[in-house]
């Protein structure tokens, strides 16, 4: 039967109204680290950690594992002549993207100094997320991918973000940097939702807080470090926190993250160069750290890639500032 024509304008409404469709990639959050097994069709799982700030692989062990045939990387690959790649395989999931540069990923070459307690297949990072509109929802522990159709939530806070691109404007990385506010003074830091540290029996000792040793953090370089500790006194200082590294870390009081207050914040350790050389160099300006897990938690946070834009829905132990978000 014909829709009546005064109805046609509800109708659009309606649709227009209507909640996009986010598929959930039933990822695995530990310690607010990020974990996603993808079943292949042929059997067998890729069991991948996710991670923002990091980049895109399967390792040795896996593909000899799962029997997965090898390839050669393409013409312009940064990898080193010797490594090769895989075929981004055929999923069970259709939920799960497949990168967006392609469908060969580098394979990481086996490690013997690898920590035991690492022991996932591969990394979904950087070259992965872009190109999608994804949501963190930390405090319900899910993965959204969301649809072309999302709208933020109401009440969502929108945050820019930094990524670097060519002088034709065009992406040349997915690393996004981001602009917090801590002791009132901007910084700005790649949003990495992989950041990760294994703290020592000492450190685990002086938290006390029931938590894994392996969990996520985020990250300061040495001379904001320093300075922290100068200024603050006062704020908690865990001398060689982290395993293998000896690392101290750093507890801020409060960060704050579009125009919430958060906090306590453990900040682990870098040396300057990590960040002002090696990561800024992927970037579109000069960051100090990483923002991790261990921050994001309180959030519900949709990092929008082809939009460079971030929105935060505050969903736990948060404080309004006066303050606009940066």
């Amino acid at each position: 039967m014909p829709i009546p024509p005064l109805l046609l304008p509800i109708l659009a409404l309606a649709a227009s109204n209507a909640p996009s469709t986010a598929r959930d990639l039933h990822a695995r959050f530990d310690a607010d680290l990020v974990h996603l097994d993808a079943p292949l069709a042929r059997g067998g799982t890729l069991r991948f950690y996710t991670d923002s700030g990091g980049g895109l692989f399967v390792t040795e062990a896996a593909v000899k594992r799962l029997g997965l045939p090898t390839v050669e990387l393409p013409a312009g690959s940064d990898a080193p002549p010797d490594v090769r790649g895989v075929h981004w395989p055929a999923l069970r999931d259709a939920a799960i993207p497949p990168p967006a540069s392609g469908g060969v990923i580098a394979i990481m070459p086996a490690d013997p100094k690898a920590p035991a307690w690492v022991d996932w297949d591969g990394m979904l990072g950087q070259n992965w997320f872009g190109g999608h509109v994804w949501t963190w929802d930390y405090p319900a522990k899910r993965l959204l991918l969301e649809s072309e159709g999302w709208k933020p939530a109401a009440g969502a806070t929108r945050v820019a973000l930094g990524f670097k691109a060519g002088a034709d404007g065009a992406r040349e990385t997915n690393f996004p940097r981001i602009t917090v506010r801590i002791d009132g003074t901007p910084i700005d830091l790649l949003l990495d939702t992989g950041a990760m540290t294994r703290l020592t029996p000492a450190a685990m000792k002086v938290l006390g807080d029931e938590q894994p040793a392996v969990r996520a953090t985020s990250m300061i370089v040495d001379v904001r470090f320093k300075a922290w500790r100068t200024d603050h006194p006062d704020w908690r200082v865990i001398e060689d926190a982290q395993d293998g590294t000896h690392a101290a870390m750093i507890e801020v009081p409060s960060v704050e993250i579009a125009g919430h207050a958060i906090g306590p914040v453990w900040f682990t350790w870098r040396p300057d160069r990590n960040f002002h050389e090696f990561m800024s160099g992927m970037m579109d300006a000069k960051v100090e750290g990483a923002l991790g897990g261990n921050a994001l938690r309180h959030f519900a946070m949709t990092v929008g890639y082809p939009g460079s834009a971030a929105w935060f829905r505050c969903i736990a132990d948060c404080t309004l500032t006066p303050r606009p978000a940066p």
